[in-house]
């Protein structure tokens, strides 16, 4: 399931996956006890394989589209 989002629209979390990468040069993987369901968060940019750049209020994370929903 793909969907389109522009930079800077703004998301909610509307599943949480196994873990979470976060947005850095060097990503680290993360639990997903670190962004909560229903969180919301903005777009910062489109990254290789599908995933969304997303700021939230603990960092910036990579989530693939499935987990988030344009609000």
């Amino acid at each position: 399931m793909s969907r389109e989002f522009k930079v800077g629209d703004r998301v909610r979390v509307i599943e949480l996956p196994r873990y979470v990468k976060t947005a850095e040069p060097m990503p680290m993987l993360r639990p997903p006890s670190v962004i909560h369901l229903g969180e919301e968060g903005v777009i910062l940019d489109r990254r290789p394989g599908g995933f969304w750049g997303i700021r939230f209020t603990q960092g910036a994370f990579l989530l693939d589209s499935q987990y988030i929903e344009k609000i």
